[in-house]
């Protein structure tokens, strides 16, 4: 459950960052394929870090969910408990012809949560919030490892990513209550401190990709 508290988390996130931006994924060249596809990340509470990639152009649809447990486990109150395997995460299927799986990571490393909190989000704590990649294919997998090693080799961040890089067993869609959390409660205080600054930083950050 939610427990309201002033929250530095997304300071945190800019304070961690050593260098400013995050840098554009170096590895080898993405083969997207024709048509749309998905990426499904897990970064701390799913209201925030799916208002963030409803912001991104190239996004066509968003969903809440969880991901890393079983069917019979993914409801809101089990999750809660942290026992069950499951992670909130957000299924983003966009089109690579307008932005690209590397372009998704770079807006996740950035500003959608803090790849150095281990098993917590700001006040959010627990291994449900913890920091992950669900990767749907081999090329995600190395995509998603090369840009992490990257990003630890030139020391972006302050302290080590502890994001996991897993294979998508099954993505399940949250309840209806946690869709599109953020755009119908803007005001409520928890999405004030901890969720609308993101939104501000995409815009600010890369203002070419935000809509």
């Amino acid at each position: 459950m939610r427990i309201f508290r002033f929250s530095l988390a997304f300071v945190g996130l800019v304070w961690n960052v050593v260098y400013g931006a995050v840098p554009d994924y170096t590895g080898p060249a993405q083969h997207p394929g024709s048509g749309l596809a998905t990426a499904v990340f897990a970064g701390g509470c799913f209201w925030g870090v799916d208002a963030v990639f409803k912001h991104v152009n190239g996004v066509s649809e968003v969903v809440s969910g969880y991901a890393g447990g079983s069917a019979a486990t993914a409801h809101y109150p089990i999750v809660g408990t942290g026992t069950t395997g499951h992670a909130e995460a957000v299924k983003v299927t966009y089109d690579p012809s307008k932005i690209s799986y590397p372009s998704l990571l770079k807006v996740f490393f950035s500003v959608a949560h803090d790849p150095t909190q281990l098993n917590r989000q700001g006040p959010d704590v627990g291994p449900q919030y913890r920091s992950a990649i669900f990767y749907a294919d081999d090329q995600q997998k190395e995509i998603a490892q090369r840009y992490i090693d990257q990003l630890n080799k030139a020391k972006v961040f302050t302290k080590p990513i502890v994001t996991q890089v897993s294979a998508l067993e099954k993505f399940y869609p949250a309840e209806d209550y946690h869709q599109n959390y953020l755009a119908l409660h803007p005001t409520e205080p928890y999405i004030v401190y901890n969720d609308l600054p993101k939104v501000a930083q995409l815009k600010k950050e890369f203002p070419s990709w935000y809509r």
